[in-house]
């Protein structure tokens, strides 16, 4: 079973019915023993990264995040909070990947970044079937720089991590369960990923 951390965030159920679109059901659960047993997490996000920590907080999960061994993968916000710091208020995070989120620098574009952009993936399990130039939706003010975590980049006034991971924790920018078939795709190769 896949279980939805329940973040109190709004696309819970998005994210919920584009698993069971996939015939994966999924459960939605603040409880530390469902999400520490489950064959996979998934830990959504939106909105600040300061209310995301207090709702963390205030549903006993930050001691939860930091014990999870089998694959999680981070959507938007959720993947910012995989991370050590976000400048979002100068929020400290769980910290279980070694990298920082900070305001996009975008020149004169419009912020929140919020639309279509393509994906440049690397070679990972969970880009299998995905090209360079496949687009995804974003929605977001803050992002992570490039670095050896990077799994996919995008640009947007400039280029940075549309997404990280590092053995069984990974994360995506991005809002795949609104991408289409190229964001079913990446959530179908997250199920299939070894646990």
């Amino acid at each position: 079973m896949t279980v939805i951390i329940d973040t109190g965030c709004a696309n819970l159920a998005s994210v919920r019915f584009a698993f069971e679109r996939l015939g994966a059901p999924a459960l939605v659960s603040a409880d530390a023993t469902t999400i520490l047993s489950a064959e996979r997490v998934i830990l959504p996000g939106v909105g600040s990264a300061q209310a995301a920590m207090v709702q963390l907080a205030e549903r006993n999960l930050l001691s939860v995040l930091p014990k999870i061994e089998q694959p999680m993968l981070g959507i938007c916000l959720g993947m910012q909070l995989l991370g050590e710091s976000s400048q979002e208020g100068n929020t400290r995070l769980p910290g279980l990947l070694p990298f920082t989120t900070e305001r996009l620098e975008v020149g004169q574009r419009p912020l929140p970044h919020m639309g279509w952009n393509t994906l440049e993936p690397v070679d990972h399990p969970l880009f299998a079937g995905i090209n360079k130039g496949d687009y995804v939706y974003f929605v977001h003010s803050y992002g992570v720089a490039e670095g050896n975590l990077t799994l996919a980049t995008t640009e947007y006034g400039q280029r940075f991590s549309a997404a990280v991971g590092r053995g069984n924790v990974m994360g995506v920018q991005f809002h795949p369960e609104r991408s289409g078939a190229v964001g079913a795709r990446i959530l179908k190769n997250f199920l299939e990923f070894p646990a």
